[in-house]
């Protein structure tokens, strides 16, 4: 029974830009995480609690993570190579950036200037991701 339905089975080939419908990659979701980490940022300026540190700490870290997800998403499924063709600072920029939202960026300090450093590079992604939408 299972060979038959197997040899009724037809085989449809399909072909998309993405693995996913239009409108679900965008820059924007990395840059509210990153507007979050600068906002803790700003909060734990002003707070000497080490309980709040700590707990902002964390939440760092999340949103640090959450950073590099959206953006290494954009990178392996969004960005194809006619897009690095045309943009080649595209592969060092995202490399760049989730640096920026690693250890030694938002995850290892509270540097308000680290956040605005990440933020000016998720800004320079979404110029490049506004410019491939336009093809």
């Amino acid at each position: 029974m299972f060979a038959t339905a197997l040899r009724s089975l037809r085989i449809i080939e399909v072909s998309a830009h993405c693995d996913l419908p239009c409108g679900v990659y965008d820059p924007a979701q990395a840059r509210i995480e990153a507007e979050s980490i600068k906002a803790i940022d700003k909060k734990v300026a002003d707070s000497d609690d080490p309980d709040f540190r700590v707990r902002a700490a964390i939440i760092k870290e999340q949103r640090s993570e959450l950073v590099k997800h959206h953006l290494w998403v954009l990178w392996t499924d969004y960005f194809k190579p006619p897009h690095f063709e045309k943009f080649p600072e595209l592969h060092s920029l995202i490399n760049e950036a989730t640096k920026l939202a690693g250890a030694s960026g938002t995850k290892g300090s509270f540097d308000e200037s680290v956040a605005d450093e990440l933020l000016a590079k998720i800004d320079r992604v979404a110029e490049i991701f506004a410019e491939t939408k336009k093809a």
